[in-house]
């Protein structure tokens, strides 16, 4: 139409610049602004809002701020939409002094800001923390009449017990309830996390029947009500609410689980945390990391290196990654119990050790201190379970410690790197200060590593050790 000479109305005008914003044309919406600007055609907020929008969600909010400046000056009021959407970009980018900026700005001209900009602003603010300037801006709210939503007084809720303030949270909380609101799924388990977190467990259970009344029903909640007990040493508590809701069919999570066993171990008795992990599996869910680390530390603590190394074994064989903490806990309760591992007493025989402290234990009849052996029996079980990238990582930190790894721990990376089906790149994967002399203890440690592995993986690695062995003798 431009093109072929016809004279444009500004509703015109108005209706291509939104199209193009729509679309995308940023640059096209711009062009068509100026030609509406040179007409000498009487603009309107809606020939600037669309404009300002897409550079706010662009992020782009100097030109939002340069074309707002532009409408004023032509003589036009910006009005909610206008300012709302450049708020609500201010907010999204993390600019929330710049958001609450612009607020001040447009009820200094009168604009009094609505419940989706109030609400945009305290949900910044909450993210950032900024719980006293979010309480500051709800006063304000209320005080012009403008009620927040369910989501924001839940935000504040949270926050308030996140930054341990329980009593400003309780307070908010029952101000919700009076005003007849419902503070939903999120408000609940703000406030039932807050009971919990300050072993309030009684109000807890009580906020949960008034969430029943109310048609609001608990099941979400269920690993905080149980971690909630078990962080009070009330596992008997902390069972009823299991069984309570497992009549109600509810499917209990990993977290739930976790949750349970960690109780059981507080009170020692990791046989009936063992029934829980064993529950867990029949039901179909994976134990995790912090499962799993939770077993192995009681039971080092305890000094039962054999159940601690079976359930290592077992999450090696699950492929769960072990983090800093389980390897923490198994070297400690390794160096520690030292005698344990050849004791008659912790086992019967070599053949039944875990493979974790059968290494071990061969490692300190040996000779080796505690503490190397822990680490060196740990990174030979992650290869013999073929996680070769955590024992890489694991080597690494020992490395960069200083800490003394020798031909055991090069046998036992080797045996990874054929196990993975990287022989031949060896030489690129495994660190050169491991390759030392010594290699005829690595093909002693070889022989047994091979118990717990195929023989063509040791027959591999074998052939490896034998050629560094002849390169060694031929540099001598």
């Amino acid at each position: 139409m431009i093109e072929v000479g016809c004279k444009l109305d500004i509703v015109t005008y108005n209706t291509l610049i939104s199209n193009a914003c729509r679309d995308g044309k940023v640059q096209e919406a711009e062009r068509l602004l100026e030609k509406a600007l040179n007409s000498r055609l009487v603009l309107n907020k809606l020939s600037f809002t669309p404009l300002i929008h897409v550079y706010s969600r662009e992020g782009d909010f100097e030109r939002a701020s340069i074309l707002l400046v532009q409408m004023t000056e032509c003589g036009l009021k910006p009005d909610l939409i206008t300012y709302g959407g450049l708020i609500h970009g201010l907010v999204v980018a993390g600019e929330v002094d710049a958001a609450l900026t612009i607020r001040k700005k447009m009820m200094e001209r009168g604009e009094s800001p609505d419940a989706c900009i109030y609400n945009v602003l305290m949900n910044g603010l909450c993210k950032k923390g900024r719980f006293a300037d979010a309480k500051q801006l709800m006063l304000e709210m209320l005080g012009h009449n403008v009620s927040p939503d369910d989501y924001v007084y839940a935000t504040l809720v949270d926050g308030y017990i996140r930054s341990g303030n329980f009593d400003d949270a309780k307070k908010l909380f029952d101000n919700i309830i009076s005003r007849g609101m419902d503070p939903g799924l999120i408000g609940y388990n703000a406030m039932i996390k807050g009971y919990c977190k300050f072993g309030m467990m009684k109000d807890a259970v009580f906020c949960i029947s008034k969430m029943t009344k109310r048609n609001v029903y608990p099941d979400e909640f269920l690993p905080t009500i149980i971690d909630g007990y078990i962080k009070e040493n009330d596992l008997y508590g902390a069972l009823t609410m299991f069984c309570h809701v497992i009549k109600r069919n509810y499917a209990p999570n990993v977290v739930t689980y976790t949750s349970l066993i960690s109780g059981f171990c507080r009170c020692g008795d990791i046989a009936g945390a063992e029934k829980i992990l064993k529950g867990l599996q029949l039901d179909g869910v994976a134990p995790n990391v912090v499962t799993y680390t939770v077993l192995i530390g009681s039971c080092c603590k305890e000094g039962r290196l054999a159940k601690a190394s079976s359930f290592f074994e077992e999450m090696l064989m699950s492929k769960c990654n072990p983090n800093d903490v389980t390897f923490h806990y198994l070297v400690n309760g390794l160096s520690n119990n030292a005698p344990c591992a050849i004791s008659r007493t912790d086992t019967e025989s070599r053949l039944d050790k875990p493979m974790l402290l059968d290494i071990f234990g061969r490692m300190i009849s040996d000779g080796w201190r505690p503490i190397s052996a822990a680490y060196v029996s740990i990174i030979a079980c992650l290869c013999l379970n073929r996680m070769l990238g955590a024992a890489l990582q694991l080597t690494d930190k020992m490395l960069n410690k200083d800490f003394p790894l020798d031909s055991v721990t090069l046998a036992a990376l080797l045996h990874g790197v054929c196990s993975v089906g990287k022989a031949k790149e060896w030489r690129n994967i495994i660190p050169s200060k491991l390759i030392e002399p010594k290699l005829n203890v690595a093909l002693k440690y070889l022989s047994i590593f091979g118990r717990y592995s195929t023989h063509e993986v040791t027959t591999e690695t074998s052939l490896i050790l034998h050629t560094l062995l002849e390169e060694c003798k031929s540099n001598e």
